[in-house]
């Protein structure tokens, strides 16, 4: 007979998780009601988000789908906002997506509504027709709305879910404003260094082989790169941007993805920023789902693919594990070793009061402003500290070109010989 997970609130309005056992999952609810039970969510014990393993040419294709045909966040937020306010106004949901799909500017997104508006015509829940659009819609934003469907709080999870991606647009545009002025200096020092290869070096490499001179390593290896760039210009654009795939491909396969984000949280003062994003992240999500009724696995398991770190969502992994062989959720992240101790000390007395998902939404609060805080420490500090590694870079391969010339003397002496 098939399992099935249930999530009800009881008679005295008690959360309660269990399985029961029924041959459908109408039989399954029914028996779940006549208990007078208040039924928040039930599915196959089976079912959970994520099953499966995808190849690299599958995360490849997937890569290039959410490219194709995915929307920005704060295109979404808009959407869901929007509806949130429509559906609670009284429009249901088909006259609701019908009206924002004639406004929408966005001539993408205008045929993914359109789309959702058929499907909803044909029979389908908004959940069901959301999980065609995977390039726009997330497994959480899908999760919490079949949640709210459930449960019959569409328009309180509705709301919710578009404070949810406020907040997490609001972190991210923080996060993308500290780390622009670091990627346009570093785009403009390749383009610098690049410049130095191929215009200033070669008028130097004309002098010094006009002294027929023994010159040094470091400034004979930076005659042999700049005479491969200017002899083979094209050949090393290609080889730049073939570079730029294989990080990519490298990015896509488990092991690579690790090592990058590793590295991206071991970056002085930035990677700071990154961890409290994701700390803020992490905890938003889990105190949303938390709240929309989400069984605490499927919890873990949509949490662990959305914060977007290899190395967070390993541990919210190996977390999840040690939950279902019965530990604490607390216990179980904080044996991870990657979790703050500030934020386990809020998972914990959450677990302990029952409450969760208020803990966690404070806890969310605490690194939205830690990454406020980090940014404006950052924005002081990153300029000048840019501007020294601009000039070390630029000041190497000066006095690597320059090097004969401090000795010019025995260089010319050498050549008249």
């Amino acid at each position: 007979m098939p399992t099935f997970s249930y999530i009800v609130k009881d008679i005295k309005g008690a959360r309660v998780e269990g399985v029961i056992k029924a041959d459908t999952l109408d039989m399954a609810i029914d028996k779940l009601a006549k208990e007078g039970s208040t039924i928040i969510s039930v599915k196959a014990a089976s079912e959970g988000a994520f099953k499966g393993k995808l190849s690299l040419f599958d995360k490849f294709m997937l890569a290039i789908y959410k490219i194709r045909t995915g929307v920005s966040l704060k295109t979404l937020v808009f959407f869901t906002r929007q509806l949130s306010t429509m559906f609670s106004a009284g429009l249901t949901i088909e006259k609701s997506i019908s009206d924002l799909e004639k406004e929408e500017k966005h001539k993408k997104f205008a045929k993914v509504l359109r789309k959702l508006s058929d499907d909803i015509k044909k029979g389908y829940s908004l959940s069901e027709a959301m999980e065609q659009h995977p390039g726009v819609f997330n497994p959480l934003y899908i999760a919490l709305v079949k949640a709210g469907e459930v449960s019959g709080t569409l328009h309180t999870v509705l709301d919710e879910l578009s404070d949810y991606l406020e907040k997490i647009e609001d972190t991210r545009r923080k996060v993308l404003s500290a780390m622009a002025y670091p990627v346009f200096i570093m785009v403009f020092l390749i383009f610098v260094v690049w410049g130095i290869f191929y215009w200033i070096i070669p008028q130097f490499t004309e002098v010094y082989s006009n002294f027929n001179a023994d010159l040094p390593a470091p400034t004979l290896a930076a005659i042999a790169v700049s005479k491969f760039i200017t002899g083979n210009l094209i050949l090393s654009v290609l080889i730049f941007l073939l570079s730029l795939f294989l990080l990519f491909l490298l990015y896509l396969t488990d092991r690579g993805r690790f090592i990058m984000d590793h590295i991206k949280l071991r970056i002085p003062v930035i990677g700071q920023v990154i961890k409290n994003s994701i700390m803020s992240k992490f905890s938003r999500t889990f105190s949303i789902l938390m709240a929309a009724g989400v069984p605490i696995m499927d919890t873990m398991e949509l949490t662990e693919n959305v914060v977007q770190n290899a190395v967070v969502e390993g541990a919210v992994r190996r977390a999840r594990v040690m939950v279902k062989e019965g530990y604490g959720v607390a216990n179980s992240f904080r044996r991870t070793r990657i979790f703050p101790s500030t934020l386990l000390q809020m998972i914990s007395t959450g677990e302990e009061t029952g409450d969760m998902d208020k803990l966690l939404g404070k806890a969310a609060e605490f690194y939205e402003k830690q990454v406020d805080a980090v940014i404006e420490r950052l924005t002081s500090l990153i300029e000048p500290l840019l501007i020294i590694l601009m000039a070390g870079i630029v000041g190497t391969i000066i006095v690597v070109i320059y090097l004969p010339i401090f000795d010019l003397g025995e260089a010319i002496s050498q050549g008249l010989k």
